[in-house]
């Protein structure tokens, strides 16, 4: 029996896999734990997410990628090992061909150590296409036209913005600035602010409950209480946080995304950037759903913002439409794009 063709959202905080003909048929985080004294990997995905800070001395879980690229060669191509044989399974003649997604400012090294990984991985061939497209695929928007779309996709490690045309990138960034940052941002605040440390699960959870991007919206009124340790005391110590205060915790990094967007809207060609006026933004991914971060982006460009539905999967039902028309991966090459940054 073949093995289907599979698509691979290979991101910083979580990894999804489309399977062509059954859709996305595994959501897991991005984490792997290793066993330092075997140099063995002993759990993946959720499991080794429910041992991050809780793990003894001889056991370490980690994400193995970092900012959208890989930090661990090893970690990474274990970790998508393990998941091409739990969604194809041990039952094929034939290895399974895989599309995998990378940042557009990912370099060519980097590009290429995610094609060794995934060779390695067990697949037969892989094939590298940039989040943008795939996002835009996923959200349902047509490429292949000569008009022009601007896509947000803001994931775990890496925001890609690009405007998009006639199935290319016309112009892009890629910033290192994303999810991951916006929970850094409330540890340090929650640090700075009341000297008590929490860990990245704590942050994302109160960015996930009561984060806002623009607090006109959200009730000043919403509270969370978040444990953590005091560094004074040393003691599990816990407080109170209002929206209001996440607004003010991860300001810098959603600036930083504003203003990434701006730039790119600088060096759009004038006939594209007319067909955005009328398309609008579309923001993917999984910070694309923090709270306000859309009516924000609209405020500060004066342009329609949208969000694409399923956000957070955008980018692997992107991969599942170019796996049932390979002929979009040569035309989907961005050669000559204004990259901003």
């Amino acid at each position: 029996m073949f093995a289907e063709d599979i698509g691979i959202d290979l991101g910083t905080a979580s990894v999804l896999v489309f399977v062509r003909g059954k859709g996305i048929v595994l959501h897991e985080p991005s984490v792997v734990a290793i066993d330092k004294q075997s140099d063995t990997i002993i759990a993946v995905g959720e499991e080794a997410r429910r041992m991050l800070g809780r793990t003894p001395g001889h056991i370490v879980a980690v994400r193995p990628l970092k900012d959208g690229v890989i930090a661990d060669y090893d970690g990474t191509e274990k970790m998508r090992a393990y998941f091409i044989r739990k969604v194809v399974g041990r039952r094929f003649l034939f290895k399974p061909r895989v599309v995998v997604c990378i940042p557009t400012g990912a370099t060519d090294v980097e590009e290429r150590a995610v094609r060794q990984a995934t060779l390695a991985a067990g697949a037969r061939q892989a094939y590298i296409l940039e989040e943008p497209l795939a996002a835009a695929l996923g959200a349902g928007i047509n490429i292949s036209e000569a008009t022009g779309n601007m896509v947000v996709d803001i994931g775990g490690g890496t925001t890609d913005v690009a405007v998009l045309s006639l199935g290319g990138i016309v112009c892009n960034t890629s910033l290192r600035v994303a999810g991951d940052k916006f929970d850094e941002a409330i540890i340090k605040y929650m640090r700075r602010e009341y000297n008590l440390l929490i860990g990245d699960r704590t942050a994302e959870e109160l960015k996930i409950r009561i984060g806002t991007a623009y607090p006109k919206k959200r009730s000043a009124g919403e509270v969370m209480d978040v444990r953590g340790r005091d560094l004074l005391t040393g003691l599990p110590k816990t407080v109170t946080v209002s929206a209001l205060q996440s607004w003010e915790a991860i300001q810098e990094p959603v600036q930083a995304v504003i203003d990434a967007v701006k730039q790119v809207l600088e060096v759009t060609p004038p006939e594209l950037a007319s067909d955005i006026l009328n398309n609008g933004i579309v923001m993917t991914g999984g910070g694309s759903l923090i709270d306000g971060i859309d009516i924000l982006l609209g405020e500060e460009t004066q342009l329609p913002v949208h969000i694409a539905e399923n956000a957070i999967s955008c980018v692997a039902l992107g991969t599942g439409k170019v796996l049932s028309s390979m002929s979009v991966l040569t035309r989907t090459r961005h050669l000559g794009a204004r990259r901003v940054l």
